[in-house]
């Protein structure tokens, strides 16, 4: 009589792209493609490395999870998590929920830019002018010179100074949850806005949204920027109070240009569209052709760890 050993069926991986379009993927692990769809590519029960879609926003993210029983990684594509909180209460203790730290940081930081520059210089007004074949010259703002603040300093905060290095402006602080020491000088914290917030011409907004920074900029802080200050949101459109903002911007104090906003997308007939003084940009700031190849080296390195028993990177969260 023969004995014959059974082998555990490889681990589900869950991934929004075909296993076969990224290079480096471990063996030793089934690969499901699913981006979305109604249907799942196979039972989530079995899903043991969830890699979310890329935005598709709440409701696709968190739809598999409550029949994820043996998932043990929940990887975004995206730096900000708060698309998957809310599901992250279905799943069993000890899941290791990662961001995608290292995939958005060029794109978002050259978006940032793009929109301080942009609004700084004019640039809506001399679109509208060409469309109506209007030579509008004139002297305009300029990011030299200018006080900066950006707040949240993480990755993504430090890639936007490193690109407003070469801009010779006055004055770069830098706002996080944790007081810290940097090369650059020192990162202050939420308490010390309001010392800040007046001595700063630009602000830029680049925090995870979480509820010490839902709302955070509301009436008190726009009050608190000087006169003509211009207002940078690549965060999420939740860390500010869109009435309080267009109050100031309707009343000709503050600019702004937002690449998130709250509600989004912006309906259609919203105020916000037609507000004076204010770019919009429609949530573009990670999608870029650099978008891809950061991304599918972000997975075939954490399959890879994942694969060979060793410590995934990013991890943000544990259930439990």
């Amino acid at each position: 009589m023969t004995s014959t050993t059974r082998t555990a069926p490889a681990p589900d991986v869950w991934l929004p792209f075909r296993a076969d379009e990224i290079e480096g993927l471990p063996e030793g692990l089934n690969y499901r493609f699913w981006d979305g769809g109604p249907d799942f590519p196979a039972d989530p029960a079995h899903c043991a490395f969830y890699v979310v879609p890329y935005m598709k926003g709440p409701t696709v993210a968190v739809r598999p999870l409550d029949g994820m029983s043996g998932v043990q990684v929940v990887q975004t594509l995206s730096a900000g998590i708060d698309h998957v909180e809310p599901g992250l209460g279905l799943l069993p203790a000890g899941v290791r929920l990662c961001n995608a730290k290292g995939v958005h940081e060029a794109s978002t930081a050259e978006l940032t830019l793009a929109l301080v520059l942009a609004s700084l210089r004019g640039f809506p007004g001399f679109v509208h002018g060409q469309d109506k074949e209007e030579w509008r010259s004139g002297f305009y703002p300029a990011l030299a010179d200018k006080s900066v603040l950006i707040v949240g300093y993480g990755s993504i905060g430090s890639a936007i100074e490193d690109r407003l290095a070469p801009f010779e402006c006055a004055r770069v602080a830098r706002v996080a949850r944790s007081a810290r020491t940097t090369a650059r000088g020192p990162v202050h914290t939420l308490d010390d806005l309001p010392a800040l917030l007046p001595e700063s011409d630009v602000v830029i907004l680049s925090t995870p949204l979480n509820p010490s920074t839902q709302g955070l900029v509301g009436a008190d802080f726009l009050a608190a920027m000087p006169d003509g200050a211009l207002l940078v949101n690549v965060a999420r459109g939740g860390v500010v109070d869109t009435k309080a903002l267009l109050s100031e911007l309707e009343s000709g104090r503050l600019r702004a240009a937002l690449d998130v906003t709250d509600p989004e997308p912006l309906p259609s007939g919203h105020p916000l569209w037609h507000a004076p003084n204010v770019l919009i940009t429609p949530h573009v700031g990670g999608s870029t052709s650099a978008f891809l190849p950061r991304a599918k080296r972000l997975l075939a390195g954490q399959l890879s760890r994942f694969a060979a028993g060793e410590p995934v990177h990013n991890v943000v969260r544990t259930t439990g």
